[in-house]
């Protein structure tokens, strides 16, 4: 039996009684008692989520920007003020998504990657593949030593000045997609649930204290239950589920991060321009009563289509999915979906569902 790797809150999560559960190869939270509140606590407060399983990757050399304009999909170029971030997928040459992952702009010779944590080791095999295919000398230093905590919700700064006293001379003026480093400690101000926050690291050990003082300051721990449908609501991509080495980009919902104006070669680039795309990812919206889950069957006027996430939205109190369905089926056309042998009814609408405690669609 391979034995589950353990973040440096492992221990705090079992004393606030937490169902743990395996978790891509890690011990983690699904909910501290209930799931809908958790959601509920993001939208309306501030909830604390332990992501110290993803990967914080620094590098570092005189090459790294050049590096990682070919790297990845979205131009690094865009990233010009110290703490910048950045959004983009890292592509194999077949134009299919490696991953997902944010790059922060540092200095010229120091940017910050955040990986996802079940393609941490293949990511990190692939960059040093390339370092050496093209001669960048840089160093690629993994930050296991590092623990994360996202702290998301429209109170989420009162909780993060209150818990640390003083950090607001850090956060006061850190806009959107933007972060701060003062030793060891690094704030973005970024997330994965449609709410203002923050993602903060800080050195390992000091974690358990550091989550401690936001939750007396009033941030609830959430768990990976929540954390799925809050990200769901908010028209995110799941790494593996949304995406992955098999589908490029374009057919994801992610040709925003695609940057094919400028004249860089990037990885994956030319089977991108040479690529027909059929497929679009939507949002659907269920009509009938069920829920709409991962794999089930989407029929519309152009041919079938496959729901890639989905799930029952507390906000909404509707079940809600991102489908993969064929380019042309505009919003407010009706789909079906199969769900138990029986074709359901479901609405095709514009994604995000919930942005900032508000519904839109």
């Amino acid at each position: 039996m391979i034995e589950l790797k353990r973040t440096p809150l492992n221990a705090t999560h079992r004393e606030l009684n937490a169902k743990m559960v395996d978790f891509g190869g890690w011990d983690m939270p699904l909910h501290y008692g209930s799931q809908i509140e958790e959601h509920h606590a993001v939208r309306t407060a501030c909830g604390l989520f332990d992501v110290s399983h993803m990967l914080p990757l620094d590098i570092k050399g005189e090459n790294v920007r050049a590096f990682l304009r070919r790297l990845i999909a979205n131009n690094v170029d865009k990233l010009q003020t110290p703490g910048k971030a950045l959004y983009s997928c890292m592509l194999n040459e077949q134009g299919g998504v490696i991953d997902d992952l944010i790059i922060y702009f540092m200095d010229e010779s120091w940017f910050r990657l955040v990986v996802n944590a079940g393609t941490a080791e293949k990511d990190l095999a692939w960059m040093q593949k390339m370092n050496a295919d093209w001669g960048m000398n840089l160093t690629l230093a993994p930050r296991r030593d590092l623990a994360m905590i996202a702290i998301q919700g429209p109170h989420a700064k009162k909780v993060l000045d209150e818990a640390m006293p003083g950090v607001d001379s850090m956060t006061g003026n850190l806009k959107p997609f933007n972060a701060v480093a003062m030793g060891e400690m690094f704030i973005a101000r970024t997330g994965y649930t449609g709410e203002d926050g923050f993602e903060v690291m800080v050195p390992a050990q000091s974690a358990p204290f550091f989550w401690k003082a936001l939750m007396q300051a009033g941030g609830k721990p959430i768990g990976l239950g929540a954390r799925d449908t809050l990200r769901l609501e908010a028209g995110m991509n799941l790494y593996g589920q949304d995406m992955d080495e098999t589908t490029s980009p374009l057919e994801s919902g992610l040709a925003w991060t695609v940057d094919l104006k400028s004249e860089r070669e990037f990885v994956g680039r030319k089977a991108l321009e040479a690529s027909e795309v059929s497929k679009q990812l939507a949002g659907l919206v269920l009509l009938d009563k069920g829920v709409l889950r991962a794999h089930q069957k989407v029929f519309t006027r152009y041919g079938e289509g496959e729901i890639t996430s989905g799930t029952f939205s507390p906000t909404l109190q509707q079940s809600i999915a991102l489908a993969r369905i064929p380019l042309g089926i505009a919003p407010g056309e009706a789909v079906e979906v199969e769900i138990r042998d029986k074709k359901l009814k479901a609405k095709v609408v514009k994604y995000p569902f919930v942005r900032n405690g508000k519904v839109l669609i």
